[in-house]
């Protein structure tokens, strides 16, 4: 693991303000995580109940966007960083907005969550719950490379989304063969699509925090590149 090389600072005021952005931005990918476990039980377990609940903290979620947005904006303005000290800025407010789409796609889960509640015969959870649980993971992995700075961890994890992918193709498939075998199914298998769409875009989310971490502590740039071989 990687010990980023962080300014040191005449104003411990600065220094204090940087370890406020990185644990704003740690709270909100706890919020966010929790959020995104909770609407996928709200479809397992058929919780409507549950499901307004993620719809209702949702809220929350977007305040915390606004809130750290402002705090980066306020430290380029009053600091104007340089070097790593800039591009922790700029990782975190970019990361904000990646967490804050996860959440969109909580909310959008926990509405075809509801949905689903009404409807006879459900079809899908397994498919589901095994991609809810490798989108849960790579959200959780990145969060933990973040607080750690472990670039190693985060190109693990940046690598680990070719599976949510792969699993993604494999729940069209069986989707698309499930509502060819019984017509009568077709809008209850939209639903379930349409919650792995959003759990498939979880992993490309969770796959830019980690781009994120990269950059912060080696300045190197590793988007648009499907697996990163880190060969030193």
């Amino acid at each position: 693991m990687e010990e980023i090389a962080l300014e040191n600072h005449i104003v411990k005021q600065f220094d204090e303000e940087l370890d406020e952005i990185r644990a704003l931005l740690m709270a909100m990918g706890g919020m966010v995580a929790q959020q995104l476990q909770d609407s996928i039980q709200s479809i397992v377990k058929v919780d409507s109940g549950l499901a307004d609940s993620v719809i209702e903290r949702d809220k929350r979620v977007d305040e915390m966007e606004l809130e750290i947005d402002e705090a980066c904006l306020t430290i380029i303005a009053r600091r104007q960083p340089a070097a790593t000290d800039l591009r922790l800025v700029m990782m975190v407010s970019k990361a904000v907005n990646d967490l804050e789409r996860i959440g969109d796609e909580a909310k959008k889960i926990a509405k075809q969550a509801i949905l689903l509640s009404e409807q006879e015969k459900p079809w899908g959870f397994t498919e589901v719950r095994h991609l809810g649980k490798g989108a849960l993971s790579i959200l959780n992995n990145a969060l933990d490379a973040f607080a750690r700075f472990d670039t190693e961890a985060a190109l693990r994890t940046f690598n680990q989304d070719q599976q949510i992918d792969l699993d993604y193709q494999t729940a069209l498939r069986e989707s698309v063969t499930y509502m060819m075998e019984d017509p009568t199914s077709i809008s209850r298998v939209i639903n379930i699509l349409w919650v792995i769409r959003s759990l498939e875009r979880v992993g490309d989310h969770a796959k830019n925090l980690c781009e994120q971490i990269v950059f912060v502590v080696r300045g190197t740039d590793i988007r648009h590149q499907a697996v990163f071989d880190d060969t030193h």
